[in-house]
């Protein structure tokens, strides 16, 4: 007779992570259980010996398997080969260089059946270095089913659609059945946005959960936002796919607006801290960031600038060109 489906599949996508792998495979293992798989996509590391690491140190941790690319693809296309090989009830992600706290998958399980919601979304933990901060998911309402389009407004405000990251959340099968959960395949960064955006936008229901289990580690020195090159600027090519994606949604005009402000938010982070950026990069950044802004109508332009601070106005302002009367 043939074992029934897992009921999660745990989905590791990892690059350039040798040291950190003990850690987050540990953390594993002290998450596993007989209805858990555990699925690792080495996506062809080029500086260290992770593959190497993770086939010996998976050994320990049941139900498990590491999947090699042929060739690197991202974290997007990572995530991809993964949610194509899962095969439990419910899936969920972690990054190579993260961890979980024990017994966190089994908490994050009993939430998803107990609401029996489409996703569900948790606080997390960021790490620095020696220091850790609790981050909370923006939602204010826990434990208690909500329709996902009503959490992506305000425009002003941080809101659902402000935290994209796909590793704090557990979400059921029957999205991927809607063609809701896969990546868009070769995004290097931002690669959760387009992917929040949809979520939000098309399943029926979800839970925030005051859970803190995922420890996300900042600052590491392998980390795409780490490095500037030019695999940093597909955050221009991923909120494109939003704002494309937007047109054919009922509620467009409106939700366009959070999109753009979402934009703008990036694209002036990004010219503040271009000092990070290769000299070649970072006139490439200022160059699309004057196209994309100046895709951008001016009136709902001055609209998503209102209130982003005199700095980042004045910056994107003149990196656009012409723009007059928007308030600080």
């Amino acid at each position: 007779m043939p074992s029934p489906p897992p009921k999660l599949s745990v989905i590791v996508p990892c690059f350039n992570i040798e040291g950190y792998v003990p850690e987050t495979v540990t953390s594993l293992v002290n998450n596993a259980k007989d209805e858990f798989e555990f699925i690792f996509v080495e996506d062809r590391s080029t500086k260290d010996r992770t593959y190497e690491a993770l086939l010996q140190l998976t050994k320990r941790l049941k139900n498990s398997r590491v999947i090699r690319h042929e060739q690197n693809g991202g974290l997007a296309t990572a995530r991809n080969t993964g949610i194509d090989a899962a095969e439990g009830r419910y899936l969920t992600f972690l990054d190579g260089d993260d961890w979980l706290a024990p017994g966190y998958l089994a908490q994050l399980v009993d939430t998803a059946e107990r609401f029996d919601v489409d996703f569900v979304r948790t606080d997390h933990v960021q790490v620095t270095g020696v220091e850790r901060a609790v981050h909370r998911a923006p939602e204010g309402r826990r434990h208690t089913p909500l329709d996902p389009r009503g959490s992506i407004l305000p425009v002003d405000d941080t809101t659902m659609v402000d935290y994209p990251y796909a590793w704090a959340g557990i979400y059921h099968r029957r999205l991927l059945d809607r063609g809701l959960l896969r990546f868009h395949d070769g995004l290097r960064t931002a690669e959760d946005r387009p992917w929040i955006w949809d979520l939000h936008r098309r399943a029926d229901s979800y839970v925030v959960a005051s859970l803190r289990g995922v420890f996300y580690r900042r600052g590491v020195a392998s980390s795409l936002t780490q490095i500037g090159d030019v695999r940093q600027l597909d955050f221009f090519r991923s909120f494109d796919l939003v704002l494309a994606e937007l047109e054919a949604d009922p509620d467009a005009s409106l939700l366009r607006k959070k999109a753009l402000r979402n934009y703008c938010v990036v694209i002036a982070h990004q010219l503040l801290d271009r000092g990070r950026f290769e000299r070649g990069v970072a006139a490439r950044l200022k160059q699309m960031s004057a196209e994309a802004l100046g895709r951008m109508a001016e009136e709902e332009l001055n609209e998503a600038l209102v209130g982003m601070g005199e700095e980042r106005v004045h910056m994107l302002r003149r990196i656009r060109g012409g723009m007059k009367g928007v308030a600080a």
